[in-house]
């Protein structure tokens, strides 16, 4: 649905904004939780993760093998775990890691890719996205988004092209996906790899084939707040054999993978060392990398394939509820929701967005979000845009990439208006927890959204006594909603 105008549409928008209050049985009287009024949910939302026997089996069984970490590569709960997702979410080749932000890294030094190259990435992400390029000795050039979908706009991507582009790093921002037919034919036209920042995505899909299989990599994070976790964890898909023996060489310290994968299945550590050492002897023709320990251990690979054990029942219920709220969401006046492409054939639920309109709402989306919040709605307000992200300051530090090339770090020059737009007046995220509480969980989320909406001035007194409580953090709402935030920041 597009915005309501409150210039044009005033008196419908106060109709309907009175219909939604009547149909979520609030009234304007209804005092706001943020100034002392009863939360409309005291219930909490479910917890994430989820845990039973089976978690507790499967680290038992490893913590009982003594095998626990990660050498040699891969062990057998961390090759099935591979496997088990490539059959999950599609491709053939997958390398499980230690988290999802090295496996950005690692797939851009599988390529060659590094000093003084140029990789582009969108203004709206976790920081991750850009720090990795830097990791591997690359520029992140940073582009806008399209505000339909809050993903890398392939217009922005086209402009930014030079002579030193190498890369793509596309972002599945929430339950959205990047248009990755546009993108495809960019990289194909002007011989770019491309990395799909799948952190998102699990499970989603792009005209039937999944996410992180379109471009050259796929990379996944499994920290403890994704859909499907392993408490920190990652894994990157790659298209061929080649790429994902490179990756696989690289994060266990430079070994030759074949050879890993094959004495890894041979029992314990003692043998599957020995044959490793009798094996070099008689092999004169192995290639090694330059490498790194970023391997993923055993423990968090035995709870990865519990959770692919869960993942596609939590998939159905997450997808049943998000139909159910974006029916309700779309009766609201002042909330836009985010468009859904066709072509998007399967989504993920990490997080799910939509866009407020700051007039109808008399306040902007971090304002809307702590008022949602202190309603007993788990909310935020989203990454800020890159360039003005606190966790993402190159120019303080003295890494390499940023002290050799800081005309690419002058944020202040920078404009990016779209990631801007949604990162300071629009987007608000629901947590997945939302869509796990059932019907009951998405009506309580309407019913604070109508509840604020019928409330816009309150709010507005609300949000000028925030500013002054601030100041002396003797708001306890502001104090809670800070502590959440921060809570927030390690996602």
């Amino acid at each position: 649905m597009q915005y309501t105008s409150v210039e044009n549409n005033s008196a419908s928008a106060s109709k309907k904004n009175t219909q939604m209050a009547q149909v979520s049985g609030i009234s304007a009287t209804d005092k706001l939780a943020i100034l002392g009024g009863t939360p409309v949910r005291t219930e909490p939302y479910p917890q994430w993760p989820v845990v039973d026997r089976r978690d507790v089996e499967a680290v038992t069984t490893v913590i009982q093998s003594g095998r626990w970490g990660g050498a040699p590569y891969p062990g057998p709960q961390t090759l099935a775990f591979a496997k088990q997702f490539t059959a999950m979410q599609g491709g053939d080749f997958a390398v499980p890691m230690v988290n999802g932000t090295v496996t950005m890294e690692v797939a851009l030094r599988a390529v060659n890719i590094g000093w003084g190259d140029e990789v582009i990435v969108p203004a709206y992400t976790f920081q991750a996205t850009a720090g990795a390029p830097m990791a591997a000795g690359a520029i992140p050039v940073i582009v806008d988004i399209d505000p339909n979908t809050y993903c890398i706009n392939p217009v922005a991507i086209e402009a930014a092209i030079t002579a030193k582009t190498r890369a793509i790093i596309p972002v599945h921002l929430g339950a959205q996906m990047a248009d990755m037919d546009a993108i495809m034919a960019i990289a194909k036209h002007h011989n770019l790899i491309v990395i799909e920042d799948c952190a998102h995505a699990h499970g989603a899909q792009w005209n039937g084939q999944g996410a992180g299989t379109i471009g050259h990599f796929g990379s996944f994070s499994f920290q403890s707040s994704k859909i499907l976790t392993t408490g920190e964890g990652g894994v990157l898909l790659c298209r061929t054999q080649e790429l994902a023996d490179r990756a696989a060489s690289i994060i266990n310290c430079g070994r030759p993978p074949v050879l890993e994968e094959q004495t890894s299945m041979q029992g314990g550590n003692n043998l599957s060392q020995l044959l490793y050492e009798l094996a070099k002897l008689g092999n004169q023709e192995q290639v090694f990398t330059l490498g790194t320990n970023y391997r993923m251990t055993e423990i968090q690979a035995a709870l990865g394939n519990v959770a692919l054990e869960r993942f596609p029942e939590q998939v159905a219920q997450r997808e049943a509820m998000v139909n159910y709220l974006e029916k309700r969401l779309g009766e609201v006046p002042g909330v836009r929701l985010l468009k859904h492409d066709p072509r998007h054939s399967k989504r993920s639920f990490y997080r799910y967005i939509f866009a407020i309109e700051p007039k109808v709402f008399g306040a902007n989306h971090d304002q809307v979000c702590l008022a949602l919040y202190t309603e007993g709605i788990p909310c935020w307000a989203g990454y800020p845009a890159m360039h003005r992200y606190d966790l993402f300051q190159p120019q303080l530090s003295r890494l390499p990439v940023p002290s050799a090339f800081p005309q690419y770090f002058d944020f202040k020059a920078m404009s990016f208006p779209e990631a801007e737009r949604a990162s300071e007046g629009e987007a608000i995220w629901l947590d997945e927890s939302v869509f796990r509480a059932g019907q009951q969980g998405i009506d309580d989320v309407i019913t604070a959204i109508a509840k604020i909406q019928s409330n816009t001035a309150a709010l507005a007194v609300a949000n000028t006594v925030k500013k002054l409580a601030v100041k002396s953090m003797q708001f306890k709402p502001v104090k809670a909603l800070m502590d959440f935030y921060i809570s927030q920041s390690n996602k």
